[in-house]
């Protein structure tokens, strides 16, 4: 498992965008979408095209987190974040450190599956002027005293770190699911 940030040369389309998605959807993947006016919540479907134009977006599973963003003309500029190695489609954000050939990201370690604990809110708090929208088959982790001893297996949401190895400083934080392995 080997952390790789990267981002797409060429603008995309609308078109090629919605093609390129499809691939780094690993079961389950979620989305979230963000206009000037709204937000999309977490999503359980990708977007079509009549959700643009967005300013920007996301996917995310256990393996990634691939962000789009709009530039200019309908077209998005797009970054991976992954733990399942390079993508040859993508130039490296930062090359590996030659001195001592280290690679150049690194996530804990020390911590399989290699995330940690993310929270969502309460419908009825009171944060924000909508109610956030959460799928009913993500574990958004409510805070502890409100969670009951319950197991369940569902897929539970998280972060992932990506820490630069050369100054050791987290660069980028990706969002990612927890899988329950049966």
């Amino acid at each position: 498992m080997k952390p790789f940030v990267g981002y797409k040369k060429e603008l995309l389309s609308v078109p090629q965008l919605l093609e390129f998605i499809p691939k780094f959807i690993s079961e389950p993947s979620y989305y979230f979408l963000r206009w000037t006016h709204k937000v999309s919540g977490i999503l359980e479907k990708p977007p079509i095209n009549d959700d643009f134009p967005m300013i920007e977006g996301q996917m995310f599973n256990h393996k990634s987190e691939l962000r789009w963003k709009h530039k200019r003309q309908n077209t998005y500029e797009v970054l991976l974040l992954t733990i399942a190695d390079n993508h040859d489609e993508f130039i490296p954000v930062k090359e590996t450190i030659n001195k001592e050939e280290k690679e150049p990201w690194r996530i804990n370690p020390n911590n399989p599956p290699y995330a940690y604990p993310a929270y969502g809110y309460r419908p009825d708090t009171t944060r924000f002027p909508k109610k956030l929208i959460f799928p009913d088959s993500l574990d958004i982790r409510l805070q502890e005293e409100e969670i009951k001893e319950e197991k369940n297996n569902k897929p539970k949401l998280a972060q992932r770190y990506f820490i630069d190895n050369q100054t050791s400083t987290v660069q980028f934080i990706a969002l990612t699911v927890e899988v329950t392995q049966p």
